[in-house]
């Protein structure tokens, strides 16, 4: 499945995530009731199973699509989400760079570089 496509899958799986979570609320807020507290239980059993393997297989996948976003290096864009590619920031090892930098300019040597990273946002 290419990367745009795992995208909409994604955005489709948070909304059916989200639905399935409205659906829940409905019903717990139907049972306000002497007996409340059981049904609540009844109902939070009921929904976890599809909450979790939702939220299981949402995580999944975007685990893969930052995967492949590093890999192509670029953001990519879904219909309804996109993987925003930042490339690593280089860091500095400061304990090192304040005793050496005093006597030694060349300081690059102690640069160490960041991975990059992907974060998924809604398409605006």
């Amino acid at each position: 499945m290419i990367t745009k496509l795992k995208l909409d899958r994604l955005a489709e799986l948070k909304a059916e995530r989200v639905l399935l979570m409205s659906k829940k609320q409905e019903l717990m807020d139907s049972v306000l009731t002497p007996e409340i507290c059981t049904q609540l239980e009844a109902i939070d059993e009921e929904f976890s199973p599809g909450i979790g393997a939702i939220t299981s297989k949402a995580a999944e996948l975007e685990v893969r699509i930052k995967e492949e976003v590093i890999v192509h290096k670029e953001t990519i864009k879904g219909s309804q989400l996109q993987a925003c590619y930042s490339k690593g920031v280089r860091k500095w090892d400061l304990d090192k760079l304040d005793g050496y930098a005093v006597a030694n300019p060349e300081i690059k040597q102690f640069k160490k570089p960041a991975k990059p990273s992907v974060s998924i946002r809604k398409v605006k």
